[in-house]
This record gives C-alpha cells, structure tokens and sequence, in this order.
C-alpha cells in the first residue's frame, strides 16, 4: 500500500525498446497525400468503378482490371447514394463533378454490359 507521500503523484512509462519513439520507415519516405475533400472521394470511387469496367489498368502491374460488372454496378450505386444524400450540401462545383462522373460512368457501364 503506498504511502500518503505518493499519492497524486502519478507514474511515469519508459520505453527502453530499441528504436522506440523513432518514426516508422513507411511513414518517413511515404509521399504527402493531398487534403481528404468531397471530390478527392468521388474521384476515387469513380476511379474503382472504372477498373471494375476493365478500363483502367492496375497501377501495380500496368494491366487492365478485370470487368466485374456487380461491382462496377455497386460503386456506381454508392455514388447516387450520396449523390441523393448530400443533394442541396454540395458547392455548385461538387454539385456537377458528381453529376457529370455519373454520367459517364452509366454510358460506360451500359457499353461495358453489352460486350
């Protein structure tokens, strides 16, 4: 049992690990991303359905995705989705990015089903 001396004082952890407190190797040399925004997102998704349509290549191997037309259909649907969610929230520029990516992302789905 401590003592009254003790009490409030708290404790102190030290880390006595080889390399503690030192900054992780993928965290030093990894390039600055750029500020998380509504059109960084929606790019994003419209980027993955594209891949899914076998349209864009695999940043990794340089080929074409494989067309998965379900999850293709899926990322299209997650954009209307908040497209409808955010309807009378978004500035007039994110307003038309996301309406314009739905759109061309339905003509390429609809040329992509019939091949």
């Amino acid at each position: 049992m401590a003592d009254e001396r003790d009490a409030g004082r708290g404790f102190t952890i030290v880390d006595r690990r080889a390399g503690a407190g030192a900054e992780p190797e993928a965290e030093r040399t990894a390039p600055a991303l750029p500020k998380a925004d509504f059109a960084g997102l929606v790019l994003s998704l419209a980027s993955s359905a594209l891949f899914h349509l076998g349209l864009v290549a695999d940043p990794d191997t340089g080929q074409p995705g494989e067309r998965n037309l379900g999850l293709a259909r899926h990322t299209i649907d997650t954009l209307e989705l908040l497209e409808e969610k955010t309807r009378g929230n978004l500035s007039s520029e994110e307003a038309e990015l996301l309406s314009n990516l739905l759109t061309e992302l339905r003509v390429r789905y609809v040329e992509s089903s019939r091949a």
